[in-house]
């Protein structure tokens, strides 16, 4: 029988990498300017993100600006959207699945079985989830990586990773471990029955027992 602290543990970790991976897509900072070499101009701060660029002055003062064209955007940005939205679908999806086959819910309560095999199934999204926002956020992370280190790139171009891509990484790894938490906790089969035996009769009285 799955146990509910467990499959609630593995829920809540899934539900905080849910929030994570959100708080991910939605940031600004998947990228910022690096001061690395000759690059010492301190006096501003550019970061890029999904959806819109920023500029930070030394003042505190930010100003952002979304992206005016989606077609004009280059096709890492864009296939990094694509991948943390389907994230964040299928991770809504398997949390109300993951809901359904949890111990502590009234729904299939009569059918422990079929209780257990929705759980894992919302395990098993937790985790394609998870991967999807992992290539999501090392996709990007690789492409800032080879550009950083390409001769070729100028020195005031050059962009080192943000924080929503460090967001973006806890948040799929918790998501993944929270989803093998709900798979690893069902069980194979109902519960063990202890074999039926009939009932043993008395046998022929023995001739010192009669009267």
């Amino acid at each position: 029988m799955a146990n509910a602290g467990l499959q609630l543990l593995g829920l809540s970790l899934a539900f905080v990498g849910f929030i994570g991976i959100i708080a991910s897509t939605v940031m600004a900072e998947w990228k910022m300017s690096s001061y690395a070499g000759d690059n010492i101009i301190t006096a501003q701060a550019i970061y890029e993100g999904l959806w819109k660029s920023c500029v930070s002055q030394s003042t505190g003062q930010v100003q952002c600006k979304v992206y005016d064209s989606i077609l004009h955007l280059p096709a890492m940005v864009q296939g990094t959207r694509g991948l943390m939205l389907v994230s964040i679908i299928i991770c809504l999806i398997s949390m109300l699945v993951a809901i359904v086959g949890m111990k502590c819910t009234t729904i299939l309560e009569d059918q422990k079985q079929q209780k257990n095999k929705v759980a894992m199934v919302g395990g098993i999204m937790f985790i394609i989830s998870g991967l999807f926002a992992l290539v999501g956020t090392s996709w990007y992370g690789h492409r800032i990586a080879q550009e950083f280190y390409d001769p070729f790139t100028p020195t005031n171009a050059r962009y080192e990773f943000g924080a929503a891509l460090f967001v973006g990484w806890g948040a799929a790894c918790l998501t993944i471990i929270g989803g093998a938490f709900l798979c690893c906790n069902c069980s194979s089969g109902g519960p063990t029955k202890s074999p039926h035996y009939p009932p043993s009769r008395p046998g022929p009285a023995s001739g010192t027992d009669r009267v």
